[in-house]
């Protein structure tokens, strides 16, 4: 097991910025791909960004491109999702997982074998 803990979520106006963590206990993270991944009441769990292992590759859903930064601290075992120019809809609980399988591309969730309980993120218009 990889226990991994997200925290930052909260409640914020659009327009509004949240700062994301993931920290992982035990196994060091450094060696993998992380990414991020949200899920919206009524809907699917959708990837949302993804990070490699160095961090010199970065990864975006469309709807988050140029708002939304990932980055890591392989020193620390943490993963960061930086939220900015929040819109209401990005509201959903928001995962953190880490990238076990090479089958897809960073997006692709089965390759994603360990998962954080997740962080609620609320936007107010």
């Amino acid at each position: 097991q990889v226990p991994l803990v997200e925290s930052g979520g909260g409640l914020v106006q659009a327009g509004g910025s949240l700062r994301l963590s993931c920290a992982a206990s035990g196994r060091t993270l450094s060696s993998y791909a992380m990414g991020w991944f949200r899920q919206a009441p009524g809907k699917e769990r959708e990837f949302v960004a993804a990070i490699n292992w160095s961090g010199a590759g970065t990864y975006y859903a469309d709807s988050v491109k140029g708002r939304f930064t990932v980055s890591r601290d392989n020193a620390k075992n943490a993963v960061y999702l930086q939220m900015n120019s929040l819109k209401p809809e990005d509201t959903a609980v928001y995962y953190c997982a880490r990238r076990g399988g090479y089958s897809g591309t960073y997006d692709y969730t089965p390759d994603y074998d360990y998962w954080g309980q997740g962080t609620q993120v609320t936007v107010s218009s």
